[in-house]
């Protein structure tokens, strides 16, 4: 990676979080230079072997893990993950189904629920102000 920073270059933590990988996981080349636009889309395009085996078996970062178990950064916290967890780790979750888990996953998908319930209203608002515009 490159040592300097400029305008078209970014810090290795940004970098691992457009990737999806856990930074302290990476190698320390990656961890002690800047990224560049150009590295990062080769990096996107064409992984490395330590960038497909971390997003293949992680540890993953706490965005990748909420998503891989169907809940939000602040469910797995109020579940007390805080930590970064392996893939294994998170199988072993889901097939424990902890009651946080289930609970969050509940939460989850009311909150998905009310999501869709407020786009569909507002396009409904929308469609019938666009109506009354035209009559």
């Amino acid at each position: 990676m490159t040592q300097h920073q400029n305008a078209q270059s970014m810090k290795p933590a940004t970098a691992a979080k457009k990737l999806g990988v856990y930074l302290d996981a990476t190698p320390a080349d990656f961890r002690e230079g800047s990224v560049s636009r150009a590295e990062l889309n080769a990096l996107q395009t064409d992984p490395p072997e330590w960038l497909r085996e971390l997003r293949r078996n992680g540890p993953h970062p706490r965005p990748v893990v909420a998503a891989k178990l169907g809940v939000s950064i602040s469910g797995l916290a109020r579940g007390g993950v805080t930590d970064a967890l392996t893939t294994e780790q998170i199988e072993a979750l889901k097939a424990e189904n902890p009651e946080w888990l289930q609970k969050e996953r509940a939460t989850q998908a009311d909150v998905r629920k009310e999501n869709v319930r407020i786009k569909e209203m507002r396009a409904e608002k929308e469609a019938r102000a666009a109506q009354r515009e035209r009559d």
